[in-house]
């Protein structure tokens, strides 16, 4: 009989952005009795299992698994962490963690690229930029695909739940694995900002250094460099850009035309009087209401292989959260937004659980075109 997981219960609470006082009273127990069940060597009844497994929306086995990976606090790197309550903040930390305990599962079946991000955190954005792209063989061109490059590269990319509406993403390291998880609901110009603004995190700040305001900075610095590099922009992008120009130019870098304008500005091709103005202008659009904006939101080549292959043997999502112990809702938060139409059509019904474990598959290598 497997023991009770007493830090699984506290990742679940968290999860649904429960206080200890709240659980206690949708479980029909006491504060005091739900605080000892959150320490190790504290195992509540069956009964009680059963009404946290009500009370959170969890499966009872989820409770009786092994501890999951946990995203440090301090290992993280959040854009919007000031504006975060400390219940904001650990829902997002435990989505990290469902996410997570997917990828080792999908590690185990598949050989995934092995990590390949470059850490320079002696160097300013501008320069790292440079140095990622030399070392992953870009040279000046755009970029075509973000998600698809980090992937090549070794990055674990995720999505999480559209109710984070404050965290455009964040990112952080596993050991060795390098982990981004991004807001799908933005659109697909900032999506594509964010995965490089995450990238940043990585590459600058692996090993600490600044935080709040100054490491956001730098991020975005590292961001715009890696989508827009200097000598391109500066040789395309014609002195005292229009709006109008700015729309046209963007095209060619797959960016917002706020970015566009602001790296302009940077590299002192627009003067500030015409970049505000361009930003007023912007402005009454709205943050979803890109001018000319791209046909389609980028999605994962890895994972799109992984599910396409799992339908191809009949494995369900619904298959797969029973395995993690979780919802179905809270694995379809963590991908399904970064999934084709072609991964994720006829899913079916989940098939029914065996009776006996299957041999361990063979880990097929997936290999990922950047």
């Amino acid at each position: 009989m497997p023991e009770f997981n007493y830090t699984r219960l506290e990742v679940a609470r968290k999860r649904r952005g429960l206080t200890k006082t709240k659980l206690a009273e949708e479980a029909g127990i006491s504060t005091r009795s739900l605080t000892k069940f959150e320490r190790e060597g504290f195992s509540p009844s069956e009964v009680t299992v059963a009404r946290f497994s009500r009370a959170l929306g969890f499966p009872m086995a989820f409770f009786f698994g092994e501890t999951l990976p946990e995203p440090s606090k301090d290992g993280v790197s959040f854009r919007a962490l000031a504006s975060l309550t400390a219940s904001q903040r650990d829902q997002t930390l435990s989505s990290g963690s469902l996410a997570m305990a997917l990828c080792s599962w999908i590690e185990r079946r598949f050989a995934l690229p092995d990590p390949n991000v470059p850490v320079y955190p002696n160097l300013d954005p501008e320069t790292a930029a440079e140095a990622v792209r030399n070392a992953w063989d870009l040279g000046q061109r755009p970029i075509r695909n973000v998600i698809h490059l980090l992937e090549a590269h070794g990055v674990r990319v995720f999505s999480f739940a559209e109710d984070f509406e404050k965290v455009d993403g964040f990112s952080m390291w596993e050991g060795e694995i390098p982990f981004i998880f991004l807001n799908m609901s933005k659109t697909a110009e900032r999506c594509r900002m964010d995965a490089a603004h995450e990238l940043g995190h990585l590459v600058l700040h692996a090993h600490g250094g600044p935080h709040g305001r100054e490491a956001e900075e730098q991020a975005h610095a590292f961001g715009s460099a890696l989508l827009m590099p200097r000598d391109t922009v500066l040789a395309e992008v014609p002195y005292g850009a229009s709006l109008k120009q700015i729309v046209k130019a963007k095209k060619r870098w797959k960016v917002s035309a706020f970015n566009l304008a602001k790296r302009s500005y940077k590299l002192g091709l627009i003067t500030e009087w015409q970049y505000r103005s361009i930003c007023i202008e912007l402005s009454k659009r709205g943050k979803k209401n890109e001018p000319q904006p791209m046909k389609g939101r980028e999605t994962s080549q890895v994972l799109d292989k992984v599910f396409r292959a799992l339908k191809a043997e009949g494995v369900t999502k619904a298959d797969i959260a029973r395995e993690l112990t979780i919802p179905v809702e809270e694995l379809n938060k963590s991908v399904l937004a970064l999934l084709t139409l072609q991964a994720i059509e006829g899913e079916g019904t989940a098939a029914p659980a065996p009776t006996e474990p299957p041999e361990p598959p063979r880990r097929p290598a997936l290999r990922i075109v950047s």
